[in-house]
């Protein structure tokens, strides 16, 4: 009797001071949390830079895109290339300009372009309109304006993605794909994350991983302004803060992308944050286009970085699907295979190019 009357006393006491708390603490808790995750915040970080004669095209889809063209500067190839950059949300820099110029000597007209939310293009107002099919159709559009019957498609990462979203629906127009890095294709298929690279291939985890980065960088701030926009579409920061979040994310995650992480690239500004979520999260409502791209015979390269940080199996269904394909794996290199090996990058394109 005794011991259950400490028991209930004890009860009481520790329900008193719940209720306590939930008078006093608790409000002041939210309170707190409410500042820390809705005051805007600012970020140290270098801010985008108009590129030294950027273009832009006005698309039917509403679209307006900023890009650079590098003619041909020899006998021209009847197809160009379009590069296709990373993210969703990445750019275009002018170390990819640099890298990818040296093709217009081989006679190739190159065009290089920000995806509609990045770079020199236009920020949506409706944030829920960054979709994987918007930049298809952008793309689509794209390919009309420059009147091309064929186009090259350099795809990296998730512009891997994107070019095959194109060319499932307009095989016709595609000579040629090289493909970097690639991301998977979508809807993503879980078993993929779980295939294991043949030995001989002698792939290496990178020594810094996306997760993190993420740990690293993240806040309140930059987790309230993501749940607000995926549950809600709507902003709750503006982009200039959230490129801002963007630039200083990307200085963490370029460790991710490369073998030796002192040759990590340093954080330029450019990213789109909005696009890269919102388009990230259209993943789950593309409509998978496998069945369209079984058996294409489209000459394919594949490109990948010894310590690639995307999952082997997602590499793997791209040699599955396009029958007429190669495979290289670069060595000392990362998912940005151009920062640390730009001479054979750019040689690995021009000989399945050239063949």
């Amino acid at each position: 009797a005794i011991k259950n009357a400490i028991f209930y006393y004890f009860l009481i006491i520790m329900k008193k001071k719940f209720f306590k708390f939930i008078k006093y603490a608790l409000p002041l808790i939210i309170t707190i949390y409410l500042l820390v995750a809705f005051i805007p915040r600012t970020y140290d970080v270098p801010q985008s830079q108009t590129i030294q004669g950027t273009q832009y095209w006005d698309l039917v889809t509403g679209s307006k895109i900023g890009y650079t063209l590098i003619p041909s500067k020899s006998a021209k190839k009847p197809f160009p290339i379009i590069y296709l950059h990373g993210g969703p949300g990445g750019f275009i820099s002018n170390r990819n300009i640099k890298n990818l110029s040296q093709l217009s000597e081989d006679g190739y007209d190159v065009y290089l372009y920000d995806q509609i939310g990045s770079g020199q293009s236009e920020r949506l107002t409706n944030i829920n309109e960054y979709t994987a099919d918007r930049h298809k159709k952008d793309l689509e559009e794209i390919i009309k304006k420059i009147a091309a019957e064929k186009v090259i498609l350099i795809g990296q990462s998730w512009g891997a993605i994107l070019a095959t979203l194109f060319v499932a629906n307009n095989p016709d127009k595609v000579e040629r794909i090289i493909l970097i890095g690639p991301g998977s294709i979508q809807p993503m298929r879980e078993e993929q994350l779980h295939a294991y690279p043949p030995d001989s291939l002698n792939l290496k985890k990178p020594s810094y991983s996306n997760r993190e980065a993420n740990e690293k960088c993240q806040s309140l701030r930059s987790k309230a302004i993501t749940f607000w926009a995926k549950k809600f579409g709507r902003k709750l920061a503006s982009d200039k803060e959230v490129d801002d979040f963007q630039t200083y994310l990307n200085g963490e995650l370029n460790k991710a992308t490369v073998c030796d992480t002192s040759l990590a690239l340093k954080a330029e500004g450019g990213g789109g944050f909005y696009a890269q979520i919102m388009t990230a999260q259209s993943f789950n409502s593309i409509q998978d286009t496998r069945p369209k791209l079984k058996d294409s015979k489209i000459p394919i390269l594949i490109m990948k970085g010894q310590c690639d940080n995307q999952p082997w199996g997602f590499t793997n269904e791209y040699l599955e699907l396009f029958k007429n394909h190669q495979l290289k794996i670069i060595p000392n290199a990362g998912h940005s295979i151009s920062v640390e090996q730009p001479e054979l990058y750019l040689k690995t394109i021009r000989v399945f190019l050239n063949q």
